[in-house]
């Protein structure tokens, strides 16, 4: 049987249209997706893509699929992405593969902003996964206090290879252990008025549709 994430891929991959410029996410869900847009473009659909981190940039760079930067576009009619934790109002924590601040601005210009995922993803309350916080490297730890001070939770510096991992835009990314968030957009005022703190992985009000791969093989859309 199917992945289910690769069934999500698919039903998104329909949403494609020649002509189309394409915001292309990170994380082993949307690498399916890169997989039916390549073969879209053998079928002749022609489309530009937009990726939201240097390593997918590359991936559609070996598929030669054609890439453009944010810098030679105003605005993007689809893009497809996964996510880490989704709710039913389509409100998302993103951020776990570390391209939350591209992801976020490739949404933001988005006509169409689609997520794919598999049921594991769908969540009654957002917080159980970490959320994300992408911080400048000086000063970091007097950030990291703060959050820690004001929310009374565990915050965990993320690490690669037992060094700082650093972003595409060399930010650290602090993992912020909530395990529960009843007011995401405070939560996400609160978090980016932090001086040092350039984002964080609450995308709040910008998913139109969740197209969920689900175990038996099915596909299901949630949308608002």
């Amino acid at each position: 049987m199917i992945n289910p994430k690769h069934k999500a891929a698919q039903e998104a991959a329909s949403y494609v249209k020649s002509g189309m410029i394409i915001g292309v996410g990170t994380g082993s869900t949307t690498a399916y997706f890169i997989q039916e847009l390549v073969k879209l473009f053998q079928q002749g659909i022609d489309f530009a893509t937009i990726p939201t981190s240097k390593a997918t940039a590359v991936i559609l760079q070996q598929f030669e699929l054609p890439v453009l930067s944010m810098e030679e576009v105003s605005t993007i009619d689809l893009t497809v992405d996964g996510a880490d934790e989704i709710d039913k109002e389509l409100q998302l924590i993103k951020g776990g593969g570390g391209a939350l601040l591209q992801e976020k601005m490739v949404a933001f210009v988005s006509k169409k902003y689609i997520i794919i995922a598999d049921e594991s993803k769908c969540v009654e309350q957002l917080g159980h996964y970490p959320l994300p916080v992408e911080v400048i490297p000086f000063g970091y730890k007097a950030v990291k206090m703060v959050i820690e001070n004001t929310y009374g939770i565990k915050v965990v510096m993320r690490m690669k290879d037992g060094q700082p991992f650093i972003t595409d835009h060399g930010h650290y990314i602090l993992d912020c252990h909530f395990k529960r968030i009843d007011d995401a957009p405070s939560l996400h005022s609160h978090l980016n008025n932090i001086t040092g703190v350039v984002d964080n992985g609450l995308f709040l009000n910008m998913a139109d549709a969740a197209i969920i791969g689900q175990s038996d093989g099915k596909v299901f859309t949630v949308s608002i």
